[in-house]
């Protein structure tokens, strides 16, 4: 989930909004300040309503924020890379680059959201509290009741054991201690995943068709989220499992055809990329130092009349923006960045020298042989047993 626009920086993680956010304030606006609130506390204008129903809206995405937050500062703090936050339609998303290397880390990234949102809930319970206290109007009251109540609801909710929820992690975390196979705990958290969100599609099918609320439907968006994400966390466990023991050195293309950074997109396109079939070379400067990568697709992207004028360097990603890694690091560590990555490859270096380049092409063969290989395996097996 890409942001649609950027809110800002903090703790030094991007925070970024998808223009779906705008359905959750449209739907506590509407549901709170039109619908509910006036029967539960008549008398008062329709514009205080509406007002609070607006603050209420918009200090719940400050609680979903808080939430996100606590998984990505507790996520850098275990030696996780955390890219950004984007709030969205169903609630947050902290996208983070790597995996927690052990089930304790895993745990505590996995449980901060939740805590987050309990201490919300106790903060909003506690100015509630002080409201009635001082005597505050009864509108305002219910801003920050309504608030706290929303708040443990979140954090229950995120604790239900099915992946991609909180809870879902928590799971892969004890079970990833208890048989010491994080993929194979990825790949039962993402079944839990799975029957929970069609639990969740089937309820709100049920109270669509059967009780005529407008409930209904937001259970199935949610189910249908769920039942996605999970999909593709157990599709990334198998794949997990297949590649565990494979290093970078087995699936790159060894030393990769470079460029000079200084040719122009006119030079490079009929004096190199026809000769070479290549999707991708690494960009060096005068001296031969790697200083970014350039793709067909950023060369596809310079019109025209401007390729004679435009150097390969001016378009190319820059070397802070490309992953890179070593020769004997295990490529699943490598898969999250190279997942993020605008051009969808990795550069390999060993010490300061480029000895090779990854790209989706290598590890789609390397999936495709392993699964030869361990199809050729129980095949073999099964002959002799016979």
């Amino acid at each position: 989930m890409s942001s649609t626009f950027t809110l800002g920086t903090v703790a030094g993680i991007r925070v970024g909004a998808h223009w779906s956010v705008l359905g959750i304030l449209v739907i506590l606006v509407v549901a709170l300040g039109f619908r509910s609130w006036p029967v539960i506390v008549p008398g008062y204008a329709a514009v205080a309503y509406v007002a609070a129903a607006v603050v209420a809206a918009l200090l719940f995405l400050v609680s979903l924020l808080a939430h996100e937050l606590a998984h990505a500062v507790v996520a850098r703090r275990q030696g996780v890379e955390v890219n950004d936050i984007t709030l969205w339609l169903l609630g947050g998303l902290a996208s983070l680059r790597s995996e927690a290397k052990t089930p304790g880390a895993d745990l505590r990234i996995a449980a901060a959201g939740p805590l987050a949102s309990v201490v919300a809930a106790a903060v909003f319970g506690a100015l509630a509290w002080l409201l009635v206290v001082v005597d505050a109007p009864t509108l305002v009251v219910l801003v920050a009741a309504y608030l706290a109540v929303l708040n443990v609801v979140l954090a229950a909710f995120n604790l239900v054991p099915a992946a991609p929820l909180d809870g879902g992690r928590i799971l892969r975390a004890a079970l990833w201690a208890w048989r010491g196979d994080r993929d194979r705990a990825a790949w039962w958290s993402a079944r839990a995943g799975r029957g929970f969100g069609i639990a969740l599609i089937l309820l709100g099918a049920w109270q669509l068709l059967f009780v005529g609320t407008g409930n209904g439907l937001w259970w199935v968006l949610i189910g249908l989220f769920v039942v996605t994400v999970a999909g593709a966390e157990e599709q990334q466990a198998r794949l997990g499992s297949t590649l565990a023991d494979v290093r970078v050195s087995e699936v790159m293309s060894a030393d990769p055809d470079t460029t000079e950074g200084a040719r122009s997109v006119h030079d490079f396109l009929h004096g190199v990329l026809l000769q070479r079939r290549h999707s991708a070379f690494p960009v060096v400067d005068e001296q031969g130092r790697v200083e970014g990568l350039v793709t067909l697709n950023r060369l596809r992207s310079v019109p025209l009349a401007q390729r004679a004028t435009t150097t390969v360097r001016e378009i190319a990603a820059p070397l802070a923006d490309v992953p890179v890694t070593e020769p004997d690091a295990r490529l699943t560590d490598l898969l999250p960045a190279l997942r993020d990555a605008a051009d969808g490859r990795a550069l390999v270096f060993d010490g300061d020298r480029l000895t090779g380049i990854v790209t989706p092409t290598d590890v789609s063969r390397a999936v495709a042989v392993r699964g030869l290989v361990a199809g050729s395996g129980s095949g073999g097996s099964g002959g002799a047993g016979g």
